[in-house]
């Protein structure tokens, strides 16, 4: 036992000579803030030699329960999800790579899945029950399952097209909300099941305390690389649909290949046609915006009179292999969210944060000069290490400038979005405002909201710059042809 005199601090600011003495168990959990919570819940709570939180990063973290930059970095990753969608049609530097590579579209993903992992640290730090809390995280996992079906299947036919309905044998099974629900879920039941008692008081104790974690991100990480490189990848076929005629056209693609990384003959495209069933996937691939799909290269565009077979065939960039990486970091997010619940010392936390960020960067640059290159849709095993890397730094940058130093005067809109992003996500990026605007029309069908007041003519001058890039680039490959032919 122990007793600690604490003093109250009145609303006005001064110290009284009011006193109280707390009993304080010596035992597992006690201390002398969590006592102080006991005795006044609603109060901020304090540290030991200290009587009021400072700005300086040495000084203690806010009395608000909820850091204001995980909100923004939520808010700031939704509006360029926005930025992308909208201008990668005329700024293809900002567009997803049409395979390796990286551009700033493709940091979207990632980062969403890295702040899934970073709320579940704070959601799940204290359970009552780990069968009620295995229960919540299954519930909330199979929402986003259904939720994802239904905004990304089919179901919904574009902003051009009000029908609606979907074949079930060409429903696509995966999607983005499906792989955040993936990710989500097996990150919770780490959470929730693979940690001990360990007292964590240093970086290697917060290793120790999750390093079941850990070995889950190894076992992954270890089951993607063989499956990737091992796996035997045979020739195949698909077919799609004439124009000119009611019976399907056939096309073969010739692989007989293994470890091979390109976008016909990969292991990750074969797991999901075996899987999920070719006509369930995808059929708009990244990779018909490469030089040898598409003239207007890095957009989309007519085939090359040379295209190879494969160029058409339908390749889910949120296919099963893939997810498994998705979940990787995730699982690492989560790691980062330890940092928040168990260190409250700023230039702790900036410290346990830049550290392994940088270290993962270093590590994916690596890879990919090695030869395992950066590789949005294969989610490969450098497009990891160097995205959560960049997450990490960023979190901490936001961190340092929004709850060390308050700057939040020009961040309540990106705390705002963050607050609601799984809503500004399903009205915008699934199409769903712009499908009901386009509901609403005056006489006729063409002339309607969606067309009056959509990005007040931002989608337009899109449309008509896409247009002119088409006709210059298919001009030049005709010139370019006739050149080569002389």
């Amino acid at each position: 036992m122990a007793s600690y005199q604490l003093i109250k601090e009145e609303g006005d600011e001064r110290l009284t000579s009011k006193s109280y003495s707390v009993r304080i168990d010596g035992g597992r959990g006690g201390d002398v803030e969590s006592a102080l919570q006991k005795m006044n819940p609603s109060s901020p709570r304090l540290r030991l030699g200290s009587n009021t939180c400072t700005n300086s990063p040495s000084g203690c973290t806010s009395s608000s329960p909820r850091l204001v930059s995980l909100d923004i970095f939520r808010g700031l990753t939704v509006l360029l999800m926005i930025l992308v969608d909208d201008a990668g049609g005329i700024l293809p530097s900002i567009n997803h790579s049409p395979w390796n590579g990286l551009t700033l579209a493709d940091f979207v993903m990632p980062f969403f899945l890295f702040m899934v992992g970073v709320s579940l640290g704070l959601v799940y730090k204290n359970m009552s029950c780990r069968a009620a809390a295995s229960r919540k995280a299954i519930c909330r996992a199979v929402k986003l399952l259904v939720l994802g079906l239904f905004l990304q299947g089919g179901y919904l036919h574009g902003v051009n097209n009000l029908t609606y309905g979907v074949d079930m044998e060409q429903i696509r099974w995966m999607g983005i909300l499906q792989r955040i629900g993936a990710a989500y879920w097996v990150a919770a039941m780490c959470e929730i099941w693979l940690r001990n008692d360990e007292k964590v008081r240093s970086g290697s104790s917060l290793i120790k305390k999750y390093q079941w974690h850990w070995i889950v991100v190894f076992l992954l990480t270890t089951i993607y690389l063989l499956f990737l490189y091992a796996l035997y990848v045979p020739d195949w076929e698909y077919q799609i649909a004439a124009d000119a005629s009611p019976e399907a056209k056939i096309f073969m693609v010739k692989c007989g290949v293994r470890g091979d990384t390109g976008p016909a003959c990969n292991a990750a495209g074969m797991i999901d046609r075996m899987i999920l069933g070719v006509k369930h996937l995808y059929r708009k691939p990244i990779y018909a915006r490469t030089e040898q799909c598409s003239i207007n290269s890095p957009d989309y565009g007519p085939l090359p009179p040379d295209a190879p077979s494969w160029c058409q065939a339908p390749f889910d960039p949120e296919g099963c292999l893939s997810t498994v990486m998705a979940i990787v970091t995730c699982v690492i997010g989560l790691q980062y969210g330890h940092v928040i619940v168990h260190f409250k010392d700023h230039k702790r936390r900036l410290l346990l944060w830049l550290v392994p960020s940088s270290g993962f960067i270093v590590v994916g640059m690596l890879c990919d000069i090695l030869g395992m290159h950066i590789n949005k849709p294969l989610y490969s095993f450098s497009y990891m290490c160097v995205t959560t890397g960049v997450a990490g730094i960023l979190l901490a940058t936001i961190y340092l400038l929004v709850d060390v130093y308050g700057y939040r005067r020009f961040t309540m809109v990106l705390e705002w979005i963050g607050t609601n992003a799984l809503l500004i996500f399903i009205l915008v990026a699934c199409n769903i405002l712009p499908l009901i605007l386009q509901g609403f029309y005056w006489r006729n069908p063409n002339n309607n909201i969606k067309d009056r007041l959509y990005w007040l003519g931002f989608r337009e001058l899109v449309n008509r710059e896409a247009a002119r890039r088409n006709e210059e680039l298919a001009r030049k490959y005709e010139e370019d042809n006739t050149r080569q032919t002389r």
